[in-house]
């Protein structure tokens, strides 16, 4: 900075700012920056920006009123001489508006037992699945040094049992990662864990369920292990991120996610037995739920379309997935209806062949579809 007559006396050993085009490069020492505040950042977040991003925004009803509170007393609206000349008066208190709570759906478990719901919350640490699928073949994969998985998969036995869903481990059992691969790239990490799987299994079984402990939320890990096992290997996985202290009701958690992912049914809404759900139960009717999602901003990835619909009527808590990727920035979801020759491989289609497939031959009077886009 001689030219400048400046003397770097804080950042002179730091490294500088680069400005500028990429292919003509300015560097600027840090100490000569100012940053100027309220700027709006353009480019996508990090993971571990976007959750804290979420988190700092997330408030409770009682926090959001006080600060909106101690807004309107810092700037005391009332007194601004333009306001006033205006005639216009911010009122400090909040608008009173009459709410009503509504009662939670009723729901029953297994042999129509009712399930209750205290505080807001369904428990189903004391209930069957309806319909539970038991894993045999499955196992634990460790990517973290801080859980105890032995005691993890022992307990998620235990109150599976009582579930009627996992059984004891077989030859998978638990694999915990080497350690000298804690410090490598993900991918690399999850291709070495699976070549411990492989080397630990004796024969390919025709069905694998595997329970992924992940070190942190927001893992790196995940993204790759997915991947891996649904689009490689076309096996089965959940992950998870143990709390230090594992009560039941988070192991019962697991549990409903993993029944419900492997094609069980965890309850139904007592409406759905009594035949009780308005323009639903009387006629032969199929539920479609769509929506699509978009890459972060100034990422040119493609969009991912999603459909859901409902498997049996007049029973409707159990429903198929579909997924697959569009164009990006597109709205609309166009593999509804997909012809090739003569045939259409459309997602409605596949959903309406798994419908009649599920009621013997019974076609839909009538259909539904909730939509999450405009």
């Amino acid at each position: 900075m001689n030219r400048w007559s400046m003397k770097m006396e804080k950042s002179a050993n730091l490294p500088c700012l680069i400005a500028g085009k990429p292919e003509r490069p300015t560097y600027l020492p840090l100490e000569a920056c100012v940053l100027v505040p309220l700027q709006r950042y353009k480019k996508s977040l990090s993971t571990l920006q976007r959750s804290k991003l979420v988190e700092g925004s997330r408030q409770r009803p009682d926090q959001r009123m006080l600060s909106l509170s101690g807004v309107l007393r810092a700037n005391n609206y009332n007194s601004d001489p333009v306001l006033r000349e205006c005639g216009i008066v911010i009122d400090p208190e909040f608008t009173q508006v009459e709410g009503r709570v509504l009662q939670a759906p009723q729901l029953n478990s297994a042999d129509g037992r009712e399930l209750h719901t205290p505080n807001g919350r369904w428990n189903f640490n004391n209930d069957r699945f309806i319909q539970p699928i038991k894993v045999k073949m499955w196992g634990v994969v460790n990517f973290s040094a801080r859980c105890n998985v032995e005691d993890l998969a022992r307990r998620l036995i235990q109150s599976g049992a009582k579930k009627g869903i996992l059984q004891e481990m077989a030859e998978c059992g638990v694999i915990e990662e080497r350690h000298q691969m804690r410090r490598e790239p993900p991918t690399k990490r999850v291709e070495a864990m699976f070549q411990q799987i492989k080397a630990k299994l004796t024969r390919k079984p025709d069905f694998l369920f595997l329970l992924c402990v992940l070190p942190e939320k927001n893992s790196d890990i995940y993204g790759p292990w997915k991947r891996e096992c649904l689009v490689e290997h076309g096996i089965f996985t959940q992950c998870l991120v143990p709390p230090p202290n594992i009560k039941d009701q988070y192991l019962t958690n697991v549990l409903l996610k993993i029944n419900a992912k492997l094609g069980g049914l965890n309850s139904l809404l007592k409406k759905e037995t009594t035949r009780a759900i308005p323009h639903v139960s009387k006629v032969p009717t199929i539920i479609f739920g769509m929506d699509v999602s978009h890459g972060s901003p100034g990422r040119n990835v493609p969009s991912v379309a999603a459909v859901v619909s409902s498997l049996k009527w007049p029973i409707m808590s159990k429903y198929r997935a579909s997924v697959c990727t569009q164009s990006p920035r597109l709205e609309m979801i166009d593999t509804l209806f997909k012809p090739v020759g003569d045939d259409d491989h459309g997602l409605i289609k596949d959903s309406l062949v798994d419908f009649l497939r599920n009621n013997d031959g019974q076609r839909p009077e009538q259909i539904i579809i909730f939509q999450g886009w405009c």
